[in-house]
């Protein structure tokens, strides 16, 4: 399905911006940052209002555990993205979620919210962010021409870290001054925004071949095809060797308190802080457009992670420890935003959808195990102990990934090329 095509100034025009020329990505754009805004909302309101309600790490640390049970619906979300409208099914499953972040408002507002509750809403919204989360990449090729497609990729990752920074600090503000209450109802209200902006894309949403597919068959095509990839299978072996040892995004509340003796101002400006960084790692890939060597790039941004582990674990001083996480989140973000692209630039629009649902599979696989790693072992021996032994590890897996499977490093994109299948040798 093409892109639509408006009168760019050049033929081939690379500038960050120039993907703003094109309808169909603003409204995607838009709707992935409201996204971005009402979930982060969400998850922060929800882990500070359970930490302070049950003073308990491990409670935080468990609540991977319900995501690390949505796992298999990741892969049918994927199968979904390639049998259904991707643009309905993006509406659908974010009215869902916008339907749960409401139920959690009513039950704050009667002083009825208990911690069961927050377990109950994370599974249920995680399992519809899962069935739709894979259709908004399968449609990213469908709204801008190829040779902007790693801007527009990293554009969405820039917005989205943008919103990241935006969303703490009005967590921190109105969690605050005026409560659980306001807060779940600020996120519900952006929630129900972001549900209607999939509907009036232009561009098809109807995935190449038209018609539903048998789940199981679409399942196992995805399968063969993700594990006879010469990159994908190495990619995510990397994300998850280093993950499931350092995750702390929804773990700030612990690492606030247990390094720096700080509440919710604590956790808000470690996540804006991580946000930033996020944002200035993905400007970062801007200025890589010309660098083939992609590859070569998510593993030195990685090992570069895997040794900003070492520092966050040591430092005592706050100031020096949102620098710490800032640089956390560029070197993650570099990783992610070319993960990401190398998966959408090797990958047929026809299996788009169960790619990404592969990557968000190993993902959050590793975010679940990780969570709960992080957050049991916090509480047995400290956040910063945790993040030193996390960094041994991670730094660990980077060097085993990077030397038996080579093909990561030696991979090079040529926009030439319509769908590039794996890496071409390094000259």
């Amino acid at each position: 399905m093409p892109a639509e095509q408006p009168q760019p100034e050049t033929q081939h025009d690379h500038r960050p911006w120039a993907v703003f020329a094109y309808r169909d990505f603003n409204l995607l754009w838009a709707d992935g940052v409201a996204m971005a805004v009402a979930m982060t909302l969400r998850t922060l309101i929800s882990v500070q209002w359970l930490y302070e309600e049950t003073g308990s790490a491990a409670q935080l640390g468990l609540l991977g555990a319900v995501t690390l049970l949505q796992m298999p619906v990741a892969l049918y979300g994927g199968t979904l993205a390639d049998s259904v409208d991707r643009k309905k099914l993006m509406a659908a499953t974010q009215g869902v979620a916008s339907t749960m972040l409401l139920a959690l408002t009513l039950l704050a507002a009667s002083d009825r919210l208990m911690p069961w509750h927050i377990f109950a809403v994370t599974g249920i919204s995680g399992v519809v962010n899962l069935l739709g989360g894979s259709a908004r990449p399968a449609m990213l090729p469908r709204v801008v021409p190829r040779h902007l497609l790693i801007n527009a990729v990293t554009t969405q990752t820039v917005s989205s870290q943008v919103a990241a920074v935006a969303a703490p600090i009005l967590f921190w503000q109105i969690f605050d001054v005026f409560g659980v209450t306001t807060s779940f109802a600020v996120a519900t209200g952006v929630a129900v925004a972001s549900a209607f902006a999939p509907l009036l894309l232009r561009a098809s949403g109807r995935p190449e071949g038209g018609s539903a597919r048998a789940p199981l068959k679409s399942l196992k095509e995805g399968y063969a095809f993700v594990m006879g990839h010469q990159l994908l299978p190495g990619l995510f072996v990397l994300d998850v060797g280093v993950t499931v040892v350092s995750f702390y995004r929804t773990l700030f509340p612990i690492f606030a308190d247990q390094l720096y003796g700080l509440g919710a101002a604590g956790t808000g400006l470690l996540s804006a802080a991580n946000s930033v960084g996020a944002i200035l790692g993905s400007f970062v890939v801007f200025f890589t457009d010309r660098v083939g060597r992609k590859g070569l790039l998510v593993l030195v941004a990685t090992l570069a992670y895997a040794l900003l582990l070492f520092a966050f674990g040591i430092n005592k001083i706050f100031l020096l420890g949102l620098v710490i996480v800032g640089l956390l989140g560029a070197t993650d973000s570099v990783g992610m935003t070319m993960r990401q692209a190398v998966a959408q630039l090797t990958t047929p629009d026809k299996l788009l959808g169960r790619a990404s649902s592969a990557h968000s599979f190993a993902a959050m696989g590793a975010n679940s195990v990780g969570q709960v790693e992080v957050g049991v072992l916090s509480g047995a021996i400290g956040a910063g102990n945790t993040m030193i032994l996390g960094g041994v590890v991670a730094v660990g897996a980077v060097l085993v990934i990077w030397h038996f499977m080579p093909g990561i490093a030696r991979y090079r994109y040529d926009p030439r090329d319509p769908v590039d299948h794996g890496p071409k040798a390094a000259r």
